[in-house]
């Protein structure tokens, strides 16, 4: 490729996006950052904000690291996309919310959903953009494909059908990063789009939907797939606007589901339940943790190892609510200390601190019973080690910012695939 793609990272965290994309300093997440990487891409704008935090902490440490020229640290809703520069590919993990639609605009296109939902913050960049990105890449939490659980998928429908009208197809996984050799077992639904001015979109109008997303499609060559012998296959037209959408769909007795993977093309929806196809080596926990001896904050002491044994194990117990009324409680165990010789659990944004918990990761070694360090749950999400590392910035924040960050070697995978297909369009 000549040029680079030019790239805009929205909710951009601390660079999960830009390091999958970009490498760091000429180097892959995938080599652990040893080997060499020739990126076809370059982030030319970015935006990180967290609301009602005084302190921008995941802002400092992306300014840490790329500098503060093209980084804006302000509320995404506020910022006038003629700011943002024009770009070929706009990426970012934006959050999970409500996206019903309040209602439309009279003079407008563009659409008016429930404030600080900032799916509607991307929609606004898109509406207004005159030379529109040709290449879309999300990330979020798998439940956006049956949120709400009164209107199953109608989240994700209202997100396809705004694609949609604004030229777009569109293609969607759910990734676990553990499938494809990675070292934690953290499942998300990435999309990309194509927009109709894109070599990709006239493919996929051409293209047989179930060959698409088991052979030709672009995740069927980033992440080979198969599925069983149900397939379990869907289809269905987006019909009438987002409001209608966002009011009526799956309300009727007959639910349409959207599965694991799937695509969208002129308001047409096929969906395939599928299954990873992978058989190489399989990264495990135990390749991310520090050689030697770790700080003592870390570690687990006698007087506390009880509590997290019962938070961590199985319970048939009475609880009794604030008011008094008893009810039966009973959840199943969890394995304790965590196993490091398979991929580890998702990181959660409550990983750190010294508190007991049920869903804070626990291993066992030559010290004993201690957690995760910040440096190890990086080397679970692939990133640089210590990346996070900023002055004024503690364990816990550290942790933090993992448990909300995405494995870096699932976008590296999907940037190589991007790259490679966008260079073959330009060639037929």
């Amino acid at each position: 490729m000549s040029k680079k793609l030019k790239v805009v990272e929205l909710f951009a965290g601390v660079g999960g996006f830009r390091l999958g994309l970009e490498g760091w300093q000429g180097r892959s997440a995938s080599s652990c950052y040893t080997k060499e990487i020739c990126s076809d891409y370059e982030v030319i704008w970015s935006n990180q904000w967290e609301p009602a935090i005084k302190a921008q902490y995941a802002s400092m440490v992306y300014e840490q690291h790329w500098g503060e020229a093209q980084h804006c640290n302000e509320d995404i809703e506020t910022v006038e996309v003629a700011r943002i520069p024009d770009h070929d590919v706009l990426v970012g993990g934006f959050p999970c919310q409500d996206y019903s639609v309040a209602t439309t605009l009279k003079n407008s296109k563009g659409l008016l959903g429930k404030k600080g939902v900032l799916w509607w913050s991307i929609h606004k960049i898109l509406d207004e953009k005159i030379n529109k990105p040709p290449y879309l890449i999300f990330e979020n939490v798998d439940r956006l494909l049956i949120s709400p659980s009164s209107q199953r998928g109608r989240d994700f429908a209202v997100i396809l059908k705004s694609l949609s009208d604004l030229g777009y197809a569109v293609e969607w996984r759910v990734i676990n990063a553990a499938d494809y050799g990675m070292p934690q077992r953290r499942k998300r639904v990435f999309i990309v789009a194509f927009h109709q001015c894109s070599g990709m979109f006239a493919e996929m109008q051409k293209s047989n939907a179930t060959t698409w997303l088991l052979e030709e499609g672009f995740f069927a060559q980033a992440f080979p797939c198969k599925t069983d012998k149900k397939m379990i296959f869907d289809e269905t037209e987006l019909h009438g606007d987002v409001v209608e959408i966002s009011e009526m769909f799956n309300k009727s007795a007959s639910v349409f589901g959207f599965q694991n993977s799937g695509r969208m093309v002129a308001g047409r929806v096929s969906t395939l339940k599928i299954q990873a196809d992978y058989h190489e080596q399989q990264a495990c926990l135990a390749c991310a943790l520090e050689n030697g001896h770790v700080a003592d904050e870390f570690l687990i002491g006698e007087a506390d190892l009880e509590k997290w044994k019962y938070l961590k194990g199985s319970k048939k117990e009475i609880r009794k609510t604030a008011e008094g009324f008893e009810y039966n409680y009973s959840e199943g165990g969890m394995s304790f200390p965590d196993a490091i010789d398979k991929p580890a659990r998702t990181i959660i944004t409550g990983e750190g601190g010294k508190s007991p918990s049920r869903f804070k990761h626990v291993i066992h070694t030559q010290q004993g019973y201690r957690r995760l360090t910040p440096l190890e749950l990086e080397r679970l999400n692939m990133f640089p080690d210590n990346h996070t590392n900023f002055p004024g910035v503690t364990a816990t924040k550290r942790a933090f910012f993992m448990g909300n960050a995405l494995v870096v070697g699932v976008v590296e995978k999907i940037g190589l695939t991007l790259a490679e297909r966008v260079k073959n369009a330009a060639t037929i």
